[in-house]
């Protein structure tokens, strides 16, 4: 049986944390029911643009039921008596209400419209919940008695369940959803019958707490039968799942009565008296309607498991691009121009002036700025200049520069890249075209060398003959990296979502992956170009040596000239022995500072690579994050959202 709660605990708190005010409206005293219905509404907004409308069809219905339902009466509760055919639910209500207000007989179905039964409550408001049960006004009756203890119920005879007129049933279904309350009537006959418990009593096992199963005709049963018949009655019910108000807990109230000769009707009399007293019946079969409600939408919004983006899934997503824009072959590209910086500053100047020369064929930074991770091929080779960004031989291609920028007539460069010199005359290297490709978005860089196994740069560029092999495109080679990346990242993070909000990741991460590979393009000729110039501050030390090599070859020069002197008989028999000293001195001492140069320029130099590679990693990086990880890390945060808003609702 339902245990009755007094008023002053459902004002505290209790039922719903709702009051009824004197006016018939209603205010809310606490979280309870009203935070759970403002938490489905919140829902529902969150979910519009990634659930299909059918999915929170059933959520909008109960938020329109719960506005329409506080907008009437709260003087006022709503019982229903339903049953099947022969049950003798018209009985029951005729003793409720003192007097023959339903129509009783052998004909079936005797009851073809809703009957109701209005006990007065202390401020009117019956005639708009009756309108919208759509009780005819000339089935609304008064009790005979007019007893207080039932002050403010409202019940109804409704047709039979089972009825052969199809229009009886459609209208039980629909007003067993409007009503605040039921009482199932059986028979010692059919209480088993498998239409009333797969139908009915199964499906609303969650509204236990708004309801009361009734046995009635136990005077037709034999001694003890009935007390038998209803045991059984009460294990199918708790097969249903349908829980029982017994031993104090909440739940359905099983009673045996009587309606022909009033055994036991008082005693179901009583525990309506306190159920109606408790004014909160409409806020827990409401309760109850979100209970549903959420059940239903679970499959959506419950996870499996942890949701987000782990940081190792992040720190892959970066590496990824970083070897989609060549980091680590732009850093040892760097470390390598140092190097050949380092040298050129450093080394004597015959050594300069050969360098100045050699250079001349290829002018500028031999840079890879498209490495496949290790840079060992399909890295692109920007000698002269970006495409998109300068000239292509002697012409313009779109805005911008492709190839080598000045190259010397039927030569190309070697291939080799030690400090980044290009050899002079015939090359076996793979020189990069003079064409720019079109690709979506802006324009593909010219075909790049291949890099040696040595772990050179690619060639400069040069003219290309006949017939000559095109060579890679080192943008196709990197666009597979930057899919893959996205994919997996992705994936990663739609992984123990519901598949609607799984969908969503991936669809913003697509989003995000279109102008990718053309925003990667834009940060490595960035970097490029940021590296073209050299270091941009020259060590000390680079003087210092420098200045050493200077007086070394003056040395050098002098102690020749002596030498020369000695020998064509200008100076003494002895002067060869003067003149040797300085010139072993210039000769000798000028590669030693080379090589000692070389030696100390090593650890700076791979600073400067590594600090270039890191520089490029964080500009991939930013990249990758605001076009794909902010856009994907925006969707589960909707997703936390809405989930919170889910616990909220379904009362966890």
């Amino acid at each position: 049986m339902v245990q009755p709660r007094s008023p002053a605990g459902v004002e505290g708190g209790g039922a719903g944390a709702y009051r009824w005010m004197a006016g018939g409206g209603r205010r809310a005293v606490g979280g309870g029911l009203r935070g759970r219905l403002d938490a489905l509404r919140e829902l529902i907004a969150l979910s519009r643009s990634r659930l299909d409308g059918r999915a929170l069809e059933g959520a909008g219905r109960v938020l329109e039921t719960a506005d329409e339902r506080y907008r009437l009466s709260g003087e006022h509760t709503v019982v229903a008596i339903a049953g099947a055919t022969g049950s003798g639910k018209s009985s029951l209500f005729n003793a409720l209400a003192g007097a023959n207000r339903s129509q009783v007989g052998p004909r079936r179905p005797t009851t073809a419209e809703p009957v109701a039964c209005v006990w007065p409550g202390s401020r009117s408001g019956a005639e708009g919940l009756l309108h919208r049960l759509g009780v005819p006004a000339h089935r609304r009756h008064a009790p005979a008695d007019g007893s207080s203890e039932l002050h403010g119920l409202i019940l109804i005879d409704l047709p039979d369940h089972d009825s052969s007129a199809t229009e009886h049933r459609a209208q039980v279904d629909r007003m067993l959803g409007l009503v605040d309350a039921v009482i199932w009537v059986v028979d010692p006959e059919k209480y088993a019958d498998a239409v009333l418990h797969e139908r009915y009593l199964r499906p609303l096992a969650g509204y236990a707490e708004v309801m009361f199963v009734v046995l009635n005709q136990v005077d037709r049963l034999p001694g003890d039968a009935a007390d038998q018949v209803v045991d059984d009655l009460r294990r199918l019910l708790d097969e249903d799942g349908l829980a029982l108000g017994e031993h104090g807990e909440p739940g359905a109230a099983v009673l045996a009565l009587s309606a022909a000769t009033g055994r036991g009707v008082g005693e179901l009399r009583e525990a309506l008296g306190q159920f109606v007293a408790e004014r909160g019946a409409a806020d827990r079969r409401l309760a109850a309607d979100v209970d549903a409600a959420a059940e239903r939408l679970r499959s959506v919004y419950a996870a499996q498991g942890r949701v987000g983006l782990t940081e190792q899934a992040r720190a892959e997503f970066d590496d990824r691009l970083a070897e989609a824009v060549g980091a680590v072959a732009t850093g040892r590209a760097a470390e390598r121009d140092w190097l050949r910086y380092a040298e050129r500053a450093c080394g004597s100047p015959w050594a300069r002036m050969r360098g100045w020369r050699g250079s001349q064929g290829s002018q500028g930074s031999r840079w890879a700025l498209r490495g496949s991770g290790g840079g060992t091929t399909g890295a692109e080779g920007i000698g002269g200049g970006l495409t998109g960004a300068g000239l292509t031989g002697t012409g313009l291609t779109g805005a911008g520069l492709t190839g080598a920028g000045r190259a010397e007539a039927g030569r190309t460069d070697a291939g080799r890249a030690g400090f980044g010199q290009a050899g002079a005359g015939a090359g076996t290297g793979r020189a990069g075209g003079g064409r720019a490709a079109p690709w979506r978005g802006g324009m593909r860089w010219g075909p790049a060398g291949r890099q040696g196994a040595s772990g050179g740069l690619p060639a400069a560029g040069g003219a290309v003959g006949e017939g000559a092999e095109p060579a890679l495109d080192g943008r196709a080679a990197a666009r597979p990296v930057v899919e893959q990346a996205v994919r997996t990242v992705a994936a990663e993070a739609a992984y123990g979502l519901p598949a609607p909000w799984a969908q969503a990741v991936r669809e913003a991460a697509d989003r995000g992956a279109y102008g990718l590979p053309e925003a990667l393009d834009k940060v490595a000729a960035d970097a490029e170009e940021a590296l073209r110039g050299g270091p941009g501050v020259k060590p000390r030390w680079w003087k210092v040596a420098a200045s050493l090599q200077g007086l070394l070859s003056v040395l050098q020069v002098v102690g020749v000239l002596w030498l020369l002197g000695a020998v064509t008989g200008v100076g003494g028999a002895t002067a060869w022995v003067s003149g040797l000293l300085p010139a072993l001195l210039g000769s000798a001492g000028g590669p030693a500072l080379a090589w000692l140069c070389r030696v100390v320029a090593r650890g700076p130099a791979r600073r400067y690579g590594q600090d270039a590679e890191r520089r490029l990693r964080s500009a991939a990086a930013g990249c990758g994050r605001a076009r794909v990880l902010e856009p994907v890390a925006a969707e589960l945060l909707r997703y936390r959202e809405v989930r919170e808003q889910y616990a909220v609702a379904s009362g966890a």
